[in-house]
């Protein structure tokens, strides 16, 4: 049985929004190539997505007054949790070979199993 992972995609937010529209658009098409190799290698795409900018999220502490909510992004790093796949497979290996075909100088990917 398929284990499912989940890729977690940590990029340089102002390199992406620096770049200009054709690099932009290269980078969608590797993510519609990347998906369609996953689908011949047998690992399934179950689902992903990019995310909104840092600026946009927000962060739920449990502090000792309660629950506190707050702008902005969890942690002020250089990379930021730009999008994800949900991805079923049997070769975790060769999965985190083909996720290189996505990445930017610099970003990194976590692939991580779920329970």
């Amino acid at each position: 049985m398929a284990q499912r992972y989940v890729l977690l995609l940590r990029g340089d937010e102002a390199m992406w929004e620096a770049a200009d529209a054709a690099a932009q658009a290269a980078a969608y098409v590797d993510h519609e190539a990347f998906a369609a190799a996953c689908a011949e290698r047998g690992h399934t795409v179950v689902g992903g997505e990019e995310l909104q900018p840092a600026g946009t999220a927000l962060v739920v502490r449990l502090g000792d007054d309660g629950v506190v909510v707050a702008d902005g992004p969890y942690a002020e790093t250089v990379e930021q949790l730009g999008g994800y796949y949900v991805i079923e497979t049997d070769d975790v290996q060769d999965l985190a070979r083909l996720v290189r075909t996505i990445m930017w100088p610099g970003d990194v990917v976590e692939i991580r199993p779920t329970t």
